[in-house]
């Protein structure tokens, strides 16, 4: 099969771990915050390198838990890329803070460290208390100039590793270099779970107490809200299914990167191929191209059976739902010309070499006008 069923796939590979892992939970009959989840946390937060690791039920409440944890005061104001997931800006807006929208970079498609500083000396800056870094697409953002900016206007960093799962900048794991950051395991992402999962990181002893006591209802002892929390926990069985695949998750990633790699050097100069940034290492959660001809390339893919997608075919801020809130935000000109010729090629550990051939075949077979 040229295109296998991902994240199907990933699960035959691992089966008969996965089978055992789970029939083991089942046998102990705690499943709610047990032995699994304790053990994952404490094997994922040795991964990222943080002191930290706290399980939640999926990537977006991983981001409110963050925000609700931080306590940023009433009408703060959080800049983030408005090219990401809906997910990220939804969870601020749940967490009740206010989403200030920043640019990309044209060619790595993550935060632009100029749009934040020019975001930072305008009225959109005003009670931006904290920065959503989104690693898109298995890219490291720009945490060098990120990180320094800052550090000079006293902001909070979070980091959002939903596609970044293992992705390194400059000798560090996303998810090491900020307050906090947050990750998603649903199902089609580096380290998928078989349904919703997410975590939080940190090296931060208290801000850690305090977001394990808001998932679970603000409890510090049980039934007791000490404060006001949410219900948002890892479940068991799901802890045991990331415990398995976390071992391959290396491997995984460096077979996206071989696959990447081979997709680079065989498609047509008519595309333009992803940008790895420099003294980084991209995890190539989508291998995302850009072309004029976006749409009908597209078109032309599907009619050959290759599964080709659009990540995202809007950004927040055109979507109808976040439009009241977009004119709090400075043009965002990179996004705008780039939301049209993106174009998301098939890409995962149990494609094989021929499928990429297939597929760059096909798009250099694809008509120029």
């Amino acid at each position: 099969m040229l295109f296998p069923n991902y994240p199907l796939e990933d699960y035959k590979r691992h089966q008969g771990e996965i089978d055992a892992a789970i029939q083991n939970t089942l046998a102990k009959g705690h499943y709610i915050l047990g032995d699994e989840v304790t053990a994952f946390e404490q094997e994922f937060a040795k991964f990222v390198g943080t002191k930290h690791a706290i399980g939640v039920a999926n990537g977006t409440d991983s981001i409110e838990v963050i925000l609700r944890a931080l306590d940023l005061g009433k009408d703060a104001r959080i800049a983030v890329p408005s090219h990401t997931a809906v997910a990220s800006i939804s969870a601020i807006v749940r967490a009740g803070a206010t989403p200030v929208f920043v640019d990309v970079e044209s060619d790595k498609f993550t935060l632009c460290a100029d749009s934040l500083e020019k975001t930072l000396s305008s009225p959109a800056g005003e009670n931006l208390k904290a920065v959503l870094v989104v690693h898109l697409y298995g890219q490291p953002a720009d945490m060098t100039r990120i990180q320094a900016l800052c550090v000079k206007h006293n902001l909070i960093i979070i980091e959002d590793c939903a596609q970044c799962h293992g992705a390194v900048h400059h000798g560090k794991q996303v998810g090491s270099m900020g307050r906090a950051a947050s990750f998603s395991f649903y199902p089609t992402k580096n380290l998928g779970a078989i349904g919703d999962g997410g975590g939080i990181t940190t090296n931060d002893d208290a801000l850690a107490a305090r977001i394990r006591s808001i998932r679970q209802y603000g409890w510090k002892e049980r039934y007791i809200s000490a404060i006001e929390g949410v219900n948002s926990r890892l479940d068991e069985l799901q802890a045991a299914i990331l415990r398995v695949k976390l071992k391959s998750l290396a491997a995984s990633n460096a077979r996206r990167q071989q696959i990447a790699a081979l997709y680079t050097k065989l498609l047509p100069r008519t595309v333009t191929p992803p940008v790895c940034r420099t003294d980084c290492e991209h995890v190539y959660h989508l291998y995302v191209v850009r072309t004029k001809q976006r749409d009908a390339l597209l078109k032309h893919l599907l009619a050959k059976g290759i599964p080709a997608a659009l990540h995202y075919p809007a950004a927040v801020h055109q979507q109808p739902a976040y439009a009241h809130i977009t004119k709090l935000s400075n043009p965002l000109p990179n996004t705008d010309v780039l939301v049209p010729e993106i174009l998301s090629l098939p890409l995962h550990p149990y494609i094989s070499d021929e499928t990429v051939e297939f597929t760059a075949e096909a798009v250099r077979a694809f008509p120029v006008a």
